[in-house]
């Protein structure tokens, strides 16, 4: 496993708001890819995968599946307002086994589907249905995992509750960890990226009737479905 530094974190964060502000780019701008910007960059994708991770977290960029990554705010002044504290709290996110994430994913995602059964609107239901809708049609591991962390991700923004959103940052970050990746690659197959996108539909479909429970109750099959498919692949 890969453990990246808090200060390898800073350093690309920086390099890519750097990056960004000589590119004249500005608020509501498009970043380069993740592979465009670590050849730019000199860097290895794994560094700028981390260092976009905890811009996102802090609120500086905003990544969305098949648009790509956009900056929040302008460059330079990000590079001034960066929270050292925040850097920190996400770079050592990189030393957290997927055991810790699940068990944090299962206390917090649950909970956060009865705030979201609430507050969701029209807008955001589709959105979901999107990814719910593109979890089908995947065709490899990779594609159904970009769609799975927006699924995942989509929830929580259904909350609008900005702290919710925040905290899940962290989750997300370390689930984009190279050992939960390497974990789940191992056993993947047709059929458990099939289930997945069966109970993500039933969790969507708690959601839509504002079925709170329900919702609560689908959440935390799926997660304990996921938990015990990690169990199984770290003993391979």
């Amino acid at each position: 496993m890969l453990t990246l530094s808090k200060d390898q974190i800073h350093g690309v964060a920086e390099i890519v708001l750097h990056d960004a502000a000589q590119r004249g780019l500005k608020a509501g701008s498009q970043l380069p890819t993740e592979r465009a910007l670590a050849n730019s960059l000199a860097s290895s994708r794994t560094a700028v995968r981390g260092a976009l991770a905890m811009l996102e977290a802090v609120d500086v960029v905003s990544r969305e599946v098949g648009r790509g990554t956009y900056l929040k705010c302008d460059p330079l002044a990000a590079m001034i307002n960066l929270d050292s504290n925040a850097v920190t709290s996400v770079a050592v996110l990189y030393d957290i086994g997927p055991s810790d994430v699940m068990a944090a994913r299962q206390a917090f995602e649950p909970m956060a589907m009865i705030v979201a059964v609430v507050e969701a609107t029209e807008t955001d239901f589709e959105e979901i249905a999107r990814c719910v809708d593109a979890c089908e049609r995947t065709k490899d591991y990779d594609e159904f995992e970009l769609w799975d962390l927006a699924f995942h991700r989509c929830l929580i923004e259904a909350t609008h509750n900005p702290l919710l959103l925040r905290m899940y940052g962290l989750i997300e970050a370390a689930r984009k960890g190279d050992l939960w990746g390497s974990m789940k690659r191992r056993g993947d197959s047709h059929e458990r990226r099939h289930c997945s996108y069966v109970q993500h539909a039933a969790i969507y479909d708690a959601l839509r009737n504002r079925d709170g429970r329900g919702a609560q109750e689908a959440m935390s099959a799926h997660l304990e479905y996921v938990a015990n498919f990690l169990r199984e692949n770290s003993r391979r």
